[in-house]
């Protein structure tokens, strides 16, 4: 009967954090960013000015819609490759005679 106790509060703390907007979630990551994310996710549970600020930097750091057209032009042409002059001319060679 121990399970079905533990089942009950587990699903009414779920409930609490409902009623307040909040959803608990896993996510996957490095361990040296685990209070990275923790911190993050604290400051954006506030809901204040910081945390929609947050949301804004973020957001623009990531691509919500990456099946967009373009989406693989446009990180191109944000790469920091785009500053720098390559040269990607070939050299024509005569073909070489293959004895089979």
């Amino acid at each position: 009967m121990a399970g079905t106790a533990q089942a009950r509060a587990v699903q009414n703390y779920r409930k609490r954090l409902n009623r307040r907007g909040m959803a608990r979630f896993e996510v996957l990551g490095l361990k040296k960013d685990r209070e990275l994310v923790r911190a993050v996710a604290r400051k954006l549970a506030e809901d204040g000015p910081e945390a929609a600020q947050i949301r804004v930097a973020v957001g623009e750091k990531i691509d919500h819609d990456t099946r967009s057209k373009g989406g693989f032009l446009k990180m191109l042409r944000n790469s920091p490759l785009m500053e720098v002059e390559l040269n990607v001319t070939r050299r024509r060679v005569a073909p070489r005679k293959v004895d089979l």
